[in-house]
């Protein structure tokens, strides 16, 4: 029997008839089903949001990445279809699981979104499936969360039922790199897993990069996350420090990134937002507790990182008072840019939201526009703000100041520099595009 799983699983891969589904339809797996679709394999999406199928049923993304006309065309073919009803996985060769893995408030993992998909997965498991996870956690998660639930239906996992762990890799907005030319990590549990990960994963994408086991991807993950909130947390503290000697840390960096070797530009701004970056380093953490080995090097970037935002606000005080003599609590603020990165409607763990949250909190009034993002949606953390909607920048006379959080490509700065009464810039935006301005002060 173990043979003949393995066998037929690697057969179907190897010719394409391999039916493939992908659970968890953001900006992971969305991307990742259709890139696979493309391929030639035929691809149902999961998801329990009702939304996202309605808007695949009508042949809309919401996804940057993917295009409304790709989208069509894949499901145009039959090779691409999404659904709510989980009991179409008894039919999938191979389960993708692309699902969040939030913090709770004291930042310790949250694996309810895998534990519960795993559960929905082990109800439908039959001999012959490779179930891999994509979900970033931390190192042990596909072995000791994920295997024993897969486990419990009393398959054979390594020989009937096949697991592995492959990291995912998106960038919001990186129009270089998309999922398939990203070189993908694999790993399997056991050598069958694996050498169906390496097959599976093959036929997808353009460079597969084998590693000895589903930690050691794991920790891939965590590793490259990790390398990034550290660095970004020293530039941020760099730019405390310089500010207080009156050094504008943009020029140093834009001096240092000269030097031809050893150096590596990385940038400050009003705090860490996005999916991976402000959440991940605190995965690692929390795992090595087990293991009595303190991480002070990656919870002091974390501490750094997650205060920029009161450090923004603070300077924002500071600037009403001294340039204008007006006080926070009876000022209006326009943040530019919700999203929490440049160019793309990406809110999740924005630091713009926690900057709204802090301005109200003493006593000001915050708005925000941002050409991507037309209205603050449900989130976990921020109930309060949701349904809020962008202000259009002809209604700039009647704010005090403008704080630029993210900087988008489309949004007319000159104008602001012009009609602010004072501004200011988390991004050196106005700097980089030479535009000058009487009160515009970097924070």
């Amino acid at each position: 029997m173990s043979t003949s799983s393995h066998a037929i699983l690697l057969s179907r891969i190897a010719d394409r008839t391999a039916h493939a589904g992908v659970i968890g339809l953001g900006y992971v797996g969305l991307p990742l089903a259709i890139a696979i679709a493309r391929k030639g394999f035929t691809v149902t999406g999961f998801d329990i949001d009702p939304g996202k199928i309605v808007a695949i049923d009508a042949g809309r993304s919401y996804i940057e990445a993917v295009g409304d006309d790709v989208l069509s065309a894949e499901r145009d073919a039959g090779r691409f279809s999404a659904t709510v009803d989980f009991d179409g996985l008894a039919a999938c060769d191979v389960i993708v699981i692309c699902v969040p893995t939030p913090l709770t408030r004291h930042r310790d993992p949250d694996l309810t979104y895998i534990v519960k998909t795993c559960q929905e997965i082990a109800l439908r498991l039959r001999p012959g499936q490779l179930v891999v996870l994509e979900s970033t956690t931390y190192p042990g998660t596909t072995t000791d969360v994920v295997r024993p639930i897969l486990a419990a239906t009393g398959l054979d996992i390594g020989a009937e039922v096949f697991l592995g762990f492959s990291p995912e890799r998106e960038d919001p907005g990186n129009r270089d790199f998309s999922t398939t030319s990203i070189p993908k990590i694999v790993a399997g549990d056991g050598d069958a897993a694996a050498q169906a990960m390496e097959a599976f994963y093959s036929a997808v994408v353009e460079r597969v990069v084998p590693v000895s086991t589903t930690a050691t991807a794991e920790a891939v993950k965590l590793t490259e996350n990790i390398f990034r909130a550290v660095n970004i947390a020293l530039v941020n503290e760099l730019k405390t420090v310089f500010e207080a000697m009156g050094i504008d840390i943009w020029e140093v960096i834009d001096a240092a990134k000269t030097k031809p070797f050893g150096y590596m530009p990385f940038y400050p701004g009003p705090g860490l937002g996005g999916h991976c970056i402000p959440i991940d380093p605190f995965y690692l953490t929390w795992k090595s507790r087990e293991y009595e080995m303190p991480t002070r090097f990656i919870e002091l970037a974390g501490e750094i990182n997650s205060a920029m935002p009161r450090h923004v606000v603070g300077r924002l005080a500071e600037a009403l008072d001294m340039h204008l003599g007006k006080a926070l609590s009876r000022s209006r603020v326009l943040i530019i840019g919700l999203a929490y990165k440049k160019n793309v409607p990406d809110i999740r763990e924005s630091p713009s939201l926690k900057l709204i949250e802090l301005i109200e909190e003493r006593g000001g009034s915050a708005s925000f526009h941002d050409p991507h993002v037309d209205e603050i949606p449900r989130t976990r953390e921020y109930l309060s703000l949701k349904g809020r909607r962008s202000v259009p920048l002809s209604a700039l006379s009647g704010f005090d100041a403008v704080l630029v959080a993210t900087d988008h490509d489309n949004v007319d700065y000159a104008l602001i520099a012009e009609q602010a009464p004072l501004v200011i810039d988390t991004r050196n935006v106005f700097a980089r595009r030479g535009i000058a301005g009487g009160l515009i002060v970097k924070a």
